[in-house]
């Protein structure tokens, strides 16, 4: 072993843990233990050999949450080769793209996305994760794979959601997932006892992350939802076989607006998190009022992810925080020269530490202007610091804008419009005005029995924010464009 390697940490896990439940898979009732789990990415690992891949090739994967796409993951760890999940939400239009960039030797597929396969326009050599995968795996000859994992290596590729604009492929290594086992391990004290459910999509970093991979580490158990499904997920609350949630807030509105949800026994869950998009104050408040201590917090698919992270003791009293910079995570917010801005003032906010990505693939005109010269990692972001340390997220550096001279910042009267009544979701732009340079344009969501008007909703903000801060106009939709985490797609808005 290399200075700057590691273990391979699922065969260390597998010595430890063997036979252990490592994966279950809810619509089959399938299972891995550690050691199976072991084995068969050393089966994986063959395959690929076989197929004439190497150390560095990548592999692209389209599916949901199943066995199978943590067996290749490990499988590419195992040979050296790249994992490229990608979004099965994308039409082949766009996915020709992301492959195009990657540039992957393989593509496994799962049945539901044959259809969008067979239109890719210069497709790899593929492979059907429902007809083929599992007898070509049993086939595959004596397991293969290396003992080590280069920390600074590349474990897979993650395309960023596209909330601005053209996704980008960004670099995760080993390093990275070591760095985040640490910080929401210790943040969240994950054990070998817990349980946790992956549902968000695996090619979004929370879906492999949050809390998959670190369970894994810990030697728990990984529950595999294909796709969010409130029914299913009450059942499994009712069951009392949660310990560890992680959800995006349109995950939390759903879950509170079951009508089962009220009665359900939620003792059993050590942790609620929450991120990927902001939490706005209402839906906090019912969760606080469920008896849920939803822990805001703040990263990135760049930062491994977890970053900020609000300690349950704080979440009924901050609500609105993201709390602390985590054990691997250092974070500082500056000024728009770089220099640090004082307790309450609003700056961007920078990372660094062994969690940050090395950049983007094949990309460094995005790499370099990613980062600071002095080597933290650029969010784009804006937030506060209060007194105590605790953080705030004001918004993106980007959305911000200048109306008669005063800042504007859209998260601020988004989270102000969010708690109307009768108001699901909200989206603040800022549109050109002769007299004041620019004003807010509000997108809002209204519930099927909503009721506020525009001018109702004038009368709301008016009471509660600053004139210069509220809309000028207000436009209703029946849904937003949204990322995978949730987030609202405000460049289709614009």
């Amino acid at each position: 072993m290399m200075i700057g390697d590691m273990p391979d940490l699922l065969a260390s896990r597998a010595l430890l843990s063997g036979e252990a439940i490592a994966l279950e898979e809810l619509a089959t009732g399938e299972t891995r233990t550690y050691a199976e789990l072991d084995a068969r990415a050393g089966k994986v690992a063959a395959l690929l050999a076989a197929r004439g891949i190497g150390a560095g090739d990548r592999v692209a994967v389209l599916c949901r949450q199943r066995i199978a796409f943590f067996e290749l993951l490990f499988g590419c760890a195992k040979l050296g080769a790249i994992l490229v999940p990608l979004n099965w939400r994308m039409p082949a239009a766009e996915l020709d793209g992301l492959i195009a960039d990657a540039g992957p030797s393989l593509l496994f597929h799962d049945a539901a996305d044959a259809a969008t396969v067979a239109a890719l326009a210069a497709p790899p050599p593929i492979i059907d994760l429902d007809s083929d995968y599992g007898w070509l795996v049993t086939a595959a000859g004596e397991a293969a794979g290396r003992a080590h994992w280069p920390a600074d290596g590349i474990l897979y590729l993650l395309y960023t959601s596209g909330t601005t604009g053209r996704p980008k492929g960004v670099i995760y290594t080993y390093r990275m997932a070591l760095a985040n086992h640490v910080n929401i391990g210790t943040a969240i004290g994950l054990t070998s006892r817990d349980t946790t459910v992956a549902f968000l999509p695996n090619f979004h970093t929370a879906g492999i992350n949050l809390h998959a991979l670190p369970t894994l580490f810990s030697g728990g158990r990984v529950l595999l939802m294909a796709a969010f499904d409130p029914d299913a997920m009450i059942a499994l609350l009712g069951q009392g076989r949660i310990d560890t949630l992680f959800g995006v807030p349109t995950i939390y509105q759903s879950l509170l607006d079951q009508p089962a949800f009220a009665s359900l026994p939620l003792d059993r869950v050590r942790h609620w998190g929450c991120g990927g998009a902001a939490l706005p104050d209402a839906l906090a408040l019912r969760c606080r009022d469920a008896g849920m201590r939803v822990c805001n917090g703040m990263g990135m698919t760049e930062t491994g992810p977890t970053a900020f992270l609000l300690d349950p003791a704080d979440a009924w009293d901050r609500i609105g925080s993201v709390g602390k910079p985590q054990l691997l995570c250092a974070a500082r917010i500056v000024d728009i020269d770089g220099a640090p801005v004082a307790d309450g003032e609003i700056g961007e906010v920078q990372f660094s530490g062994p969690g940050i990505t090395p950049g983007y693939w094949r990309d460094e005109a995005a790499t370099a202007a990613a980062f600071t010269p002095d080597g933290w990692l650029r969010s784009g972001d804006l937030a506060r610091r209060d007194a105590d340390g605790f953080a705030w997220i004001a918004g993106r550096r980007k959305e911000m804008f200048i109306s008669g001279g005063e800042n504007v910042y859209p998260a601020e009267v988004e989270n102000v419009l969010a708690a109307c009544p009768g108001v699901v979701d909200v989206a603040v732009l800022p549109r050109p005005d002769p007299k004041w340079g620019e004003v807010g344009r509000a997108f809002v969501q209204l519930a099927p029995d909503g009721r506020p008007d525009e001018a109702a909703l004038t009368a709301f903000c008016r009471s509660r924010l600053a004139p210069y801060k509220v809309p000028a106009a207000f436009e209703f939709v029946a849904e937003f464009p949204r990322t995978s985490a949730g987030k609202i797609r405000k460049h289709l808005l614009a």
